[in-house]
């Protein structure tokens, strides 16, 4: 802004020069340098104090043409930084001060009705054209700033995104290696319980063992491969090796059973293949969770799930066992506790809800997810 001081003192001179050789009078000229070094030294003052400074300006320029630059650039300046009241009272302040100096030093023949006219539509431009300025750099700056809540909204969103992904993921590796894991500990503790045992027992739990930890690892790859990519069009080993699902569950509940549980599978679910998938991986993942605690909070106790449900009527998982009180036999296998929470936001992202409680002697979890029609 301070840039401007120079053209303005510039044009300052310019008009007392033009005074000087149209023979003005001595008298006048000497009242034209005095209000043009006045009008200059009011600058800085207009840059500071816009209002006040543009309406000295003004009165000067009622008495001087020498004050006309700086009065024209007071005008916009007031009209570029303030509110349109305080621009238009400037401007009028400007028609005033025109109409004053027309009066008292006509402009060269030209007739005083006109020179109001020129007046009018200069002030009114000026305060016009500050008015479209102050606007546009109002939206120019709503605009930035709108861009930076948008980036810094994305930055947000893709840190939630990471978080829900690390969730998901942990998620996932609990429910598949926790029941994994569990097997192999119960077959580890039966080595470890039964060291008398006839040596192809033991090369046979000991072959279980390694193949499990296999598997383990097989499913692990699994899990990472298949969340990388979007439920039903993915590519490469996620695609060729889909999640289980509730046509899964038997083979899940043998697994068990060769591990040395009692379970008894009570599935009333005509036709598990209509079930919608994510629906699916949540049961499966809900039955597996259940088998896992009862595996190491109750082992060697039966075991008993029911499934039943229906497209329309929704689908009830529903595990009991014993809760034991004491000191189990063979090995008990600890948990993080974290199971049933993930567990239980699991069920909420499919639509569902889950109970657990341990009531008369017994541990029960039960599961109810949305079947649609």
């Amino acid at each position: 802004m301070a840039g401007i001081i120079g053209p303005i003192v510039a044009l300052t001179v310019a008009s007392i020069w033009g005074e000087f050789a149209s023979h003005t009078a001595p008298s006048l000229l000497v009242l034209d340098v005095t209000a043009g070094v006045a009008a200059c030294a009011l600058l800085p003052v207009l840059l500071r104090w816009p209002v006040p400074g543009a309406l000295a300006l003004a009165a000067l320029a009622a008495v001087s043409p020498a004050a006309i630059p700086a009065a024209t650039f007071g005008t916009l300046h007031v009209a570029e930084w303030r509110r349109f009241a305080e621009a238009a009272t400037v401007g009028a302040a400007g028609v005033v001060a025109g109409a004053i100096q027309g009066l008292w030093r006509p402009f060269g023949g030209l007739p005083y009705i006109w020179w109001l006219v020129i007046v009018i539509a200069v002030e009114a431009a000026l305060v016009g054209w500050g008015q479209l300025t102050r606007a546009r750099r109002a939206l120019i700056a709503s605009l930035r700033e709108r861009a930076h809540r948008a980036e810094a909204e994305q930055g947000r969103r893709i840190a939630e995104a990471r978080a829900a992904e690390r969730t998901r993921i942990a998620r996932e590796m609990h429910d598949v290696l926790a029941h994994r894991l569990s097997l192999l500990a119960t077959y580890a503790g039966a080595i470890e319980y039964r060291p008398d045992a006839p040596p192809e027992q033991m090369a046979r739990a000991a072959g279980v063992v390694r193949a499990g930890a296999h598997q383990a690892l097989d499913e692990l790859r699994e899990v990472i491969t298949v969340l990388r990519e979007d439920d039903g069009d993915g590519a490469g080993d996620g695609a060729q090796r889909p999640q289980p699902g509730l046509a899964d569950l038997p083979r899940l509940v043998e697994e068990s059973r060769d591990a040395g549980a009692r379970i008894q599978l009570d599935d009333r679910v005509a036709d598990p293949g209509a079930l919608p998938g994510a629906a699916g991986r949540t049961a499966y993942r809900v039955v597996q969770e259940g088998l896992t605690n009862a595996r190491k909070h109750a082992p060697g106790e039966p075991v008993q799930v029911v499934i039943d449900g229906r497209p329309g009527r929704g689908l009830l998982i529903e595990i009991r066992n014993p809760a034991v009180n004491g000191q189990a036999a063979g090995p008990v296998i600890g948990g993080s506790g974290t199971g049933l929470i993930g567990l239980t936001e699991r069920v909420r992202l499919a639509g569902g809800e889950l109970d657990h409680q341990a009531a008369d002697g017994e541990f029960r979890l039960s599961a109810r997810l949305p079947w649609p029609t």
